[in-house]
């Protein structure tokens, strides 16, 4: 019998929004952005390890999640709800470190396929479908199951009790606070999957601020939920119990199932499991709402309802950090180019100025022609590319001071992966091929001259007078009024003119490639304005649909 009334597009819906969730990025530091990227995750687990799977396949078994704090007992209630030794018990924390899954034999099928958390490999034991041999021996088993967690693959293991009723499977997860990350993610990853989460304190931690956020994370989902107080010595019991009770009250949880666990002298054996009438109320209610229809469709009806609920408040807020992290990025990328248009009007007036001109480069013309136009041209190029280094370090100060003042908090990537031998390669490599354009623009004129009735003249002297006459500003009108005399003056302004287009379209072609790539590693983010109006589009489909 189906438990939930799925309309139609809703399952479509969610699909697309959850492409939609995984694509979105929070990459920058900003207020909010860790929240939004486990926000992310969390829907990202839900969706692919619960919702999806529940919609898909309503009649599927209920999966009761057993989570709660390192030492809470939680997998020695497991063994003793099962009536057998099934999830490793112990001091070593943490102990459960690969999380145990156990059903009835006739819902075998229902776990050994990936439809449900289809993220995880199976360790299957006997009679179930294989995807990976279970391993008899201990140490290797545990080397299997560290060599797939490296490579990125959590694995589950399957076990199947007759004790459980059919449509009911118990789940021991690892420890919610556990010192190891992967544990902590994992733990919080698979109650996010479950139809009932089953939270496990202990009397001597009950009161402490774990327990109550995932008390609080419950009651904010609408999930079905249950509590044990575990390990509760017999002689305190009912006080315990009755504070307990109060707190939840308090909190609004007062109708949450509630059971107590206690410490009974027969407890410590060592064994791994606990008297069975310690957990017989925990057992029968759990079987209660494995049997019973309405029981069973209430469960998993208020999970999925309250998931899907749950996304009017979080897909906007993920939306309004999606937008955050573009305009952190706009901003970011503006610091750039605004830096870079100033260095570009700073190489303009310096080139009006006739700065280039100065030092070496000077001398060498003061000295021509007996210097020769190669080494004048050689001192030009030298002051060129000072001029044009001297910009580039000053665009990449001024950006990086905007981007230290900036709330995204990111280091401007002003060393480039080559290094700054690779920036001066590349400002070199630009100035010498303006410089071997101002030759080639020379050497054309010289051809016109043969072939018309002017007077023919040295191309390599042309191109060192008419890098002169532009980077010279006041002092290079000398060299502009030789050109006129040995070109004519028509002649000379064309030719000034095109090789001060070669110039701006040099100038503006490095600072250009410099921009962008100190703009790459935003760019390699991929954040984009698309993230958020998916975001919003996705989740006003699912709103009409749901």
């Amino acid at each position: 019998m189906a438990i939930l009334d799925v309309r139609p597009g809703l399952i479509e819906a969610l699909s697309v929004m959850r492409d939609h969730v995984d694509a979105a990025r929070f990459p920058l530091p900003l207020p909010g952005a860790p929240r939004a990227r486990r926000d992310r995750q969390e829907l990202l687990a839900q969706l692919d390890d619960y919702l999806m799977p529940r919609l898909r396949a309503p009649q599927a078994p209920l999966l009761a999640v057993i989570g709660g704090s390192t030492g809470a007992g939680k997998s020695t209630l497991v063994n003793s709800l099962v009536g057998r030794r099934v999830s490793e018990a112990g001091v070593l924390r943490p102990t459960t470190r690969t999380p145990v899954l156990v059903c009835h034999p006739r819902d075998r099928e229902w776990f050994a396929e990936p439809r449900i958390l289809p993220g995880f490999t199976r360790e299957c034991v006997a009679g179930l479908p294989r995807q990976d041999c279970w391993e008899p021996d201990p140490r290797r088993r545990e080397a299997l199951r560290e060599g797939r967690r490296a490579a990125g693959q959590p694995c589950l293991r399957l076990e199947t009790a007759d004790a459980l009723p059919p449509g009911l499977a118990l789940l021991d997860a690892p420890d919610v606070d556990s010192l190891v990350t992967g544990n902590r993610e994992l733990a919080g990853q698979l109650i996010c999957a479950a139809d009932i989460w089953v939270l496990v304190t202990t009397a001597a931690r009950y009161a402490d601020a774990l327990p109550w956020h995932l008390l609080r994370s419950a009651k904010e989902y609408d999930v079905a939920l249950v509590t044990v107080l575990d390990r509760v010595p017999h002689q305190i019991a009912d006080e315990v119990s009755r504070h307990y009770a109060a707190l939840l009250t308090k909190a609004g949880l007062g109708d949450v199932p509630r059971f107590t666990v206690p410490e009974l002298p027969e407890s410590a054996d060592g064994g791994g499991l606990l008297p069975r009438t310690a957990v017989h109320e925990l057992r029968e209610w759990l079987r209660y709402c494995a049997e019973d229809s309405l029981a069973r469709d209430a469960a998993a009806r208020r999970t999925a309802r309250g998931v899907l609920n749950s996304l009017r408040r979080r897909m906007p807020a993920l939306a309004g950090a999606s937008a955050a992290q573009h305009a952190a990025v706009v901003r970011l990328t503006g610091h750039v180019a605004a830096a870079y248009r100033g260095a570009a009007e700073r190489v303009t007036e310096s080139v009006a100025r006739g700065d280039v001109l100065c030092g070496a480069a000077l001398a060498r013309w003061r000295g021509y022609p007996a210097c020769g136009p190669e080494e004048l041209r050689y001192a030009l190029a030298d002051g060129c590319a000072a001029l044009l280094r001297t910009a580039v370090d000053q665009a990449d100060e001024a950006a990086a001071r905007r981007w230290r003042l900036d709330p995204a908090e990111v280091v401007y990537p002003v060393s480039c992966d080559d290094g700054e031998d690779g920036l001066a390669e590349r400002i070199s490599g630009a100035v010498e091929r303006w410089c071997t354009a101002l030759t080639d623009l020379a050497y054309e004129e010289a051809r016109f001259a043969r072939d018309g009735e002017r007077a023919p003249f040295d191309p390599e002297d042309i191109a060192a007078l008419l890098g002169v006459a532009l980077l010279g500003g006041r002092r290079g009108r000398s060299a502009g009024e030789r050109l006129a005399e040995r070109l004519g003056a028509l002649a000379a302004l064309r030719l000034r003119d095109r090789a001060a287009d070669e110039l701006d379209a040099m100038v503006d072609g490095l600072l250009r490639s410099e921009r962008e790539r100190r703009l790459a590693p935003l760019d390699d983010l991929e954040v984009s304005a698309r993230q958020q109006s998916a975001l919003i589009a996705t989740f006003s489909v699912l709103r009409k649909v749901s």
